[in-house]
């Protein structure tokens, strides 16, 4: 992508009402700007880093064999009240009548939708165990929004739901989430712990919550999983005939991800006082090319030239072709974060060579230019 064709608004000053480090470096990185208290647009930086985390989330669960499905964001509150979380939940929900007169919400998450879903489509043990998953938006009236995406009223969310024949089947799903959950986190390069926890409004029984420490003053929940058991399918009707035909209560496990909140949590661990330091499985883009000077044509068409051969070889590249100073733009790289930055200076690209530098420990050499592609691909 070229610098020049993407909207990416940085700013010098923190916003006046970010607390949290990823909050402020977030919006002056240009990766979200603040809609109203608790809803932000993601700008095409955010976006891309929201699509690298999903994409890595959905690898991982497709190779548990989980199936992925989309459940409607409007739900009928009649569901919520079957399980009595319609008061559990009665100050986050967000809820209105419609033109018929049924009583509606945004889904602040699924359990009851999912399973509905299953109490009408799988009714027997040839159908178990099952897990579906979906990458969602939830919405919840957060009585204080704050930390920016950290705690918002509109958020995304991967959750994923385990249906069993018995206990020893949801025990076997639920070590293959957990081991899900440990791959994610460190694909995403985030040091999380593995916590027990208390299953809080969700119900049933075991659960656990992976944390990140936060400089916000709170441990960041990255996801949670739960053993659910019975509490949903007994008073949804989600049931099974075993090979004898007798009935039973299918088991059930649950296991969300805050989408957004890795994107946060990132920043948090991984910032310096000059912006954030994105680990390259996550980065916006993972090299920045930057000519210093576009009014070089020399410079200007190598850079060019580069950047195209980069895209082909897939390399994931922005070109920084703004004319502007070079401060500017040393400034905006290290703000955003790129892990990698290819420098082209009048000076060394005369000699032959560029200058790379790594973002997380600033070490930077010097290398030739004629091999620079394959220098790209193996760092």
């Amino acid at each position: 992508m070229r610098w020049t064709q993407t909207l990416i608004p940085t700013l010098r000053e923190d916003p006046q009402d970010a607390e949290a480090i990823s909050h402020k470096l977030m919006v002056r990185g240009g990766f979200i700007r603040k809609l109203s208290a608790g809803t932000y647009s993601y700008l095409p930086l955010g976006l891309k880093v929201l699509r690298k985390v999903e994409n890595i989330i959905r690898d991982e669960m497709l190779k548990c064999g989980a199936e992925e499905i989309l459940l409607p964001a409007l739900q009928p509150m009649e569901l919520w009240k079957k399980t009595g979380r319609d008061k559990d939940l009665k100050e986050v929900m967000i809820t209105f009548k419609d033109r018929h007169g049924k009583m509606v919400c945004l889904g602040p998450t699924h359990e009851e939708v999912i399973t509905s879903l299953v109490a009408g489509n799988i009714s027997s043990y040839k159908g178990l165990p099952r897990i579906f998953f979906q990458i969602q938006t939830k919405f919840r009236d957060e009585i204080r929004p704050r930390f920016g995406v950290i705690r918002s009223c509109e958020f995304i969310m991967k959750d994923a739901y385990s249906f069993d024949m018995d206990g020893k089947g949801l025990e076997k799903n639920y070590k293959k989430m957990y081991e899900a959950y440990r791959r994610i986190f460190d694909r995403c390069g985030l040091p999380y712990k593995a916590l027990k926890a208390d299953s809080g409004f969700m119900g049933g029984g075991e659960s656990h919550e992976f944390v990140v420490s936060s400089k916000a003053g709170e441990d960041i929940e990255l996801g949670h999983t739960f053993k659910l058991g019975t509490k949903y399918s007994k008073t949804l009707g989600a049931t099974y005939l075993d090979n004898s035909g007798n009935t039973h209560d299918i088991i059930m496990g649950c296991y969300g991800i805050g989408v957004n909140r890795i994107l946060a949590a990132s920043i948090e661990v991984s910032h310096d006082k000059d912006g954030m330091i994105w680990p390259k499985s996550i980065a916006p883009y993972e090299i920045v090319i930057m000519p210093l000077n576009v009014g070089n044509e020399k410079v200007r068409k190598f850079s060019e030239d580069l950047y195209e051969n980069a895209k082909k070889c897939g390399l994931d590249v922005i070109i920084d072709d703004r004319n502007e100073r070079a401060g500017v733009k040393f400034k905006d790289a290290d703000l955003i974060g790129f892990p990698i930055q290819l420098i082209i200076g009048d000076k060394n690209f005369e000699k032959g060579k560029l200058e790379l530098k790594k973002r997380k420990d600033k070490s930077s050499q010097l290398v030739d230019k004629k091999d620079i592609i394959e220098i790209l691909k193996i760092t």
